[in-house]
């Protein structure tokens, strides 16, 4: 007869053997990769924040370079984007960003509204970090082509133009990168927005500035910034934001997240450089403005290549997204006339390209998996075309198409009486600087 110490014993080895094969075995109860990890999902929250006060920095950069009737409605453009968006972003906007894709071009309808968007783990991270994380990248890039249109565009009329253009242009086209669509199956290096974010605002502002017509006075009046401390602190808060943008885009605190915040530092730096040195040059001596939108421009150049190129790779996208920029705005804008008032594309869309295209040039396998031109990819190169310039018909059609629906529904210029009084008082009744200090020192309304 068998003892029951006996039994007892067996009972207690086949519990720690199963045990073993528990955790041992991928897939069964402890797999790894089914946890969230507690550092990648603290990173991202703050990345997500970080991204947030972009929107904040970018109102107050565009909100110093406009003439002072206009800052308030320049400031709020930026503001309730962040809102309105946001709002799209839960209701449709991500489910056809990363939903499950149709064709290649557009996510199905399975988060309609974040349904199943919760706390259950997505490759080390909560489900809704990711989601929110990539809200605030469709915030600010709406946010980024109000710059074109301001002193001229109806509040009403730009609310609904970014309802519509978040929908119908930023979600496919985040899709086609990022989602699971046909542009991230092509190979496409975007690591942190150049096509998504900075080409397709830029686009979106140039169409939008050709269709709306040049400011009331432009090219036969000075129109400079009102407040240029306003626009340098603005800048600086973008600036420590993008560290948030172009490291958080590597979804966990690793050597790459690492990579991609020291090469925009370079970057930024000698985007600086590039713009002051060009404007210094050219018009014999530096400005703030100029070096404020040097960064900038380093900023955007740095954004798709990020992941991709290492320190010394960095110190030429920058270097050279500061001359190329500043030629397009005080060059080629001046001499083909279009009025892009806080220029938009001239930064974005121009510094976007040059990102995108240099970033296929640079690109080592070493640090993020894939070589480019300069170790003996050429095809990565054609392949950055292609999504460059796909990104650039696909925007350009869709932003017109979008702004003349808008137009039929509402005007889109405020008109010329609100123009000379100005849109703050025009449009929102306020004035930003309501009390004015007379020579006399005394305060006048």
């Amino acid at each position: 007869m068998v003892s029951t110490g006996l039994i007892a014993r067996i009972r207690l080895r086949a519990i720690a053997l199963l045990t073993l094969l528990l955790v041992s075995v991928p897939g069964i109860a402890f797999a790894a990769e089914d946890a969230i990890s507690h550092a990648d999902n603290a990173f991202i929250m703050i990345a997500s924040a970080m991204v947030m006060l972009m929107v904040i920095g970018l109102a107050l950069f565009y909100g110093g370079m406009v003439p002072k009737n206009s800052v308030l409605n320049t400031m709020m453009m930026s503001f309730v984007t962040l809102c309105v968006v946001s709002l799209v972003w839960v209701l449709w906007g991500y489910s056809l960003a990363f939903g499950t894709t149709i064709n290649g071009f557009v996510g199905s309808l399975e988060y309609l509204g974040f349904s199943g968007v919760g706390m259950e783990p997505s490759d080390g991270l909560a489900h809704c970090t990711f989601a929110i994380f990539q809200m605030m990248f469709a915030c600010l890039t709406v946010a980024l082509i109000s710059g074109a249109y301001v002193s001229r565009m109806r509040f009403s009329a730009f609310l609904i133009f970014g309802i519509l253009w978040a929908t119908i242009v930023y979600a496919p086209l985040c899709h086609w990168v990022w989602g699971g669509g046909w542009l991230g199956e092509l190979g496409v290096l975007d690591f942190a927005g150049g096509k998504v974010v900075h080409i397709s605002s830029g686009i979106a502002a140039l169409v939008g500035c050709l269709v709306l017509g040049a400011r009331k006075g432009y090219g036969q009046r000075p129109m400079p910034p009102h407040n240029l401390p306003m626009t340098l602190l603005g800048a600086g808060l973008l600036w420590f934001g993008w560290f948030g943008f172009n490291a958080g885009s590597a979804l966990a605190a690793d050597g790459v997240a690492a990579n991609a915040f020291m090469v925009t530092q370079i970057a930024t730096a000698l985007g600086v450089l590039g713009w002051v040195v060009a404007e210094w040059i050219r018009h014999g001596k530096p400005t703030l403005l100029g070096a404020a939108s040097g960064a900038i421009a380093g900023l955007v150049s740095i954004t798709p290549a990020a992941g991709f190129v290492g320190p010394l790779a960095a110190i030429v996208i920058g270097f050279g997204s500061g001359i190329i920029c500043f030629i397009a705005v005080a060059i080629i804008k001046q001499k083909l006339g279009y009025d892009d008032s806080l220029d938009v594309f001239g930064i974005h869309g121009v510094g976007g390209t040059w990102g995108a295209l240099i970033t296929g040039v640079f690109a080592a396998e070493a640090i993020g998996g894939t070589a480019g031109l300069l170790e003996g990819n050429a095809a990565q190169l054609g392949v950055q075309a292609i999504a460059v310039v796909s990104t650039i018909v696909f925007v350009a059609i869709a932003t017109f198409i979008i702004l003349k629906i808008v137009n039929i529904v509402v005007p889109i210029r405020v008109s010329e009486n609100d123009e000379d009084i100005g849109v703050d008082l025009a449009l929102h009744g306020e004035d930003a600087y309501s009390d004015q200090v007379t020579s006399s020192g005394t305060l006048q309304k």
